[in-house]
C-alpha cells in the first residue's frame, strides 16, 4: 500500500516539521509543492528529502495566494505519481485513522478491501484562548490543548482517495471534497487536528497582509479569510476555554455537536 501526500506550502515553518513526521509515521510519502515560501520552510523540508519526502517544487506566487493552480498540479501529479491513494494535506493539518487502525496506510487498505474509494475527514480545530493565547512555537501540540468540532456540511473533507485512471477534480471545491467518476465514500470519517492559528501574532501574520487572486474571490473562496484580514491585535477576542472542549487524546476528539463557523470574531 502505497500512500503519497500532495502538500502545498508557504512561509509554514512553524507546521513544516510537525506535519511532515506524522504523515511519515502514518505510512505516507510526501510531494511537497512550496508556493515560494520566504521563510524556513523549504530548508526544514529538505531535512526529509529521501526519509519520507519524495520531491520537492517550487511553484512561483507572484505576490497573491492563488489556490486554483495549486489544486491543478495536484491533479495532474495524482495523474503522474504511482501510488495505490493519495491525500491532499495542509501543513497545519494532522491527519489521523480512526482508532481501531494503527496507520492511515492500514486504513486504506481495509477502506480499500471494503470497496470503498474515498475518505472524508472529521476536522477537530485547535485555536488559542484568552486563558492561553501564546502557542507560537515548537511545542504548539502540547501546549494548545482546546478546540471545537467544525463541519458546516457533511462531506466537508474528502481529502483521500484512492488512485484513479482518469484525473480528479479538486479545485472545483476549492481543495475540500475531491471528485471523479464512481466515488465511493467510506461510512466512517477519519479524523483532523487543524491548527488554525498559534497566537494574535501568528493569526496577523498568516491572514493580515495576505492578497487572494481575484478570479478566486469571483468564485467566492475565502470569504471568511478576506474578512480575517481587517484583524488587529485589539480587535481580536480569543474565546475562553468554557467555550470550547478539552483536548485529552485523539480516541477522545468528540464530533457531537459541530460547529458550522469558525471562531474568529473581532
Amino acid at each position: 500500500m502505497r500512500v503519497i501526500a500532495l502538500l502545498a506550502t508557504y512561509n509554514e515553518e512553524r507546521f513544516i516539521r510537525d506535519c511532515l513526521q506524522n504523515l511519515i509515521r502514518q505510512g505516507a510519502e510526501i510531494y511537497l509543492i512550496d508556493n515560494s515560501s520566504e521563510d524556513q520552510t523549504v530548508e526544514i523540508a529538505n531535512q526529509f528529502l529521501n526519509r519520507g519526502l519524495i520531491g520537492i517544487e517550487d511553484l512561483p506566487r507572484n505576490g497573491v495566494f492563488d489556490l486554483k493552480p495549486i489544486l491543478k498540479r495536484k491533479e495532474r501529479l495524482a495523474q503522474m505519481l504511482k501510488a495505490d491513494w493519495f491525500l491532499h494535506v495542509d501543513a497545519d493539518e494532522i491527519l489521523l485513522p480512526p482508532k481501531k487502525f494503527r496507520t492511515l496506510s492500514d486504513a486504506f487498505h481495509e477502506v480499500e478491501r471494503a470497496g470503498y474509494n474515498a475518505v472524508n475527514f472529521q476536522e477537530f480545530t485547535f485555536i488559542p484562548t484568552r486563558e492561553s493565547p501564546e502557542h507560537d512555537h515548537p511545542e504548539f501540540q502540547t501546549t494548545m490543548r482546546w478546540y471545537y468540532p467544525f463541519l458546516p456540511r457533511f462531506p466537508h473533507r474528502v481529502n483521500a482517495w484512492k488512485s484513479q485512471e482518469a484525473r480528479v477534480n479538486l479545485a472545483q471545491s476549492a481543495g475540500h471534497k475531491v471528485r471523479f467518476p464512481g466515488l465511493r465514500l467510506y461510512p466512517e470519517s477519519f479524523l483532523m487536528r487543524h491548527y488554525l492559528f498559534l497566537s494574535i501574532g501568528h493569526v496577523l501574520r498568516k491572514y493580515g497582509l495576505r492578497k487572494y487572486a481575484e478570479t478566486a474571490l469571483r468564485k467566492g473562496w475565502h470569504r471568511s479569510r478576506v474578512d480575517w484580514g481587517h484583524l488587529t491585535s485589539v480587535n481580536i477576542r480569543l474565546p475562553s476555554q468554557t467555550e470550547l472542549r478539552a483536548y485529552f487524546s485523539d480516541d477522545q476528539l468528540d464530533p457531537s455537536n459541530p460547529w458550522t463557523r469558525h471562531f474568529l470574531s473581532f
